[in-house]
């Protein structure tokens, strides 16, 4: 199954980022691509809640969700939105942050709003308070597809490995990570977080993040990582995508996992046990 990763730099203009990924769609169906991924936050990087607000859609009235579901079924390619920010109808007006899977079809298989916010302090600069403008998710979540079950997670959510055991434990072959992760946590902590999740399920880990400097109209620059990453079952690195925007293209080859957990069945010797 070959699939892509696409590594995109998003500005706070949906419909540019629209047009983008549309064409990293269609030039990675070109090359063979039957899976695409695009990182957290798709249609929209900023700082801004005002801006936030003028630009960001409810789910049934996003434009980046109809484009990019017509162009899936107009390629006739399976493709995870790694995330989208929506507009709720909540009553604190809080967004989510929500990963949507597309069929080749242009159908929705699948919703998952990220469970865990990023409200850190990663430098006396840099301060993060997601649940100030998103409001978690509650549900984890699989997707079955014809080349494998997908289990869904968002960025942060990757420091808690209780969600991908579960994941795993209920199926999952493939676990998906889109990211906007910040420069600083992202060369401490990225590659490690990623390798161990994918050698304590036995899964594939695909990884698509944003990266560099976002263009933006108001509020503070945002810069993120990069090194959308493919790791194997087995703990590989397959894929390091470095800071340049680009697609991503490798085999995704189910065999993998049932080899990975044949050799490591670590997944059926969990036990409970009591405390502490």
């Amino acid at each position: 199954m070959k699939t892509a990763l696409l590594q995109i730099t998003s500005s706070d203009d949906p419909a540019e980022n629209l047009d983008i990924v549309r064409a990293m769609m269609a030039e990675a169906a070109d090359q063979g691509a039957q899976f695409i991924l695009t990182p957290e936050v798709t249609n929209c990087v900023s700082t801004s809640t005002t801006r936030q607000r003028e630009v960001l859609q409810h789910e049934e009235d996003d434009l980046t969700l109809a484009g990019l579901r017509q162009q899936a079924a107009a390629l006739g390619v399976w493709l995870l939105i790694g995330s989208l920010a929506i507009k709720t109808h909540d009553a604190d007006g809080r967004f989510a942050n929500r990963s949507v899977l597309i069929d080749p079809q242009g159908q929705i298989v699948a919703r998952y709003d990220k469970i865990h916010m990023f409200d850190v302090q990663v430098t006396e600069s840099e301060t993060f308070r997601e649940s100030k403008n998103y409001r978690p998710g509650e549900k984890a979540v699989i997707a079955e597809t014809d080349f494998g079950t997908i289990g869904l997670s968002i960025c942060y959510d990757i420091r808690f490995p209780h969600l991908y055991a579960a994941l795993a434990q209920a199926g999952a072959r493939i676990l998906t990570v889109p990211a906007a992760f910040s420069p600083v946590t992202g060369a401490a902590h990225w590659q490690s977080l990623l390798r161990a999740r994918a050698i304590e399920t036995g899964c594939w880990v695909l990884a698509p993040a944003q990266t560099g400097e976002h263009p933006k109209t108001r509020g503070k620059t945002r810069y993120t990582y990069g090194h959308s990453m493919v790791v194997a079952p087995w703990g590989e690195v397959l894929i390091d995508a470095g800071t340049d925007p680009g697609i991503h293209i490798f085999d995704l080859d189910d065999s993998s996992v049932t080899e990975a957990r044949r050799r490591v069945p670590s997944l059926t010797h969990v036990r409970p046990f009591d405390g502490p």
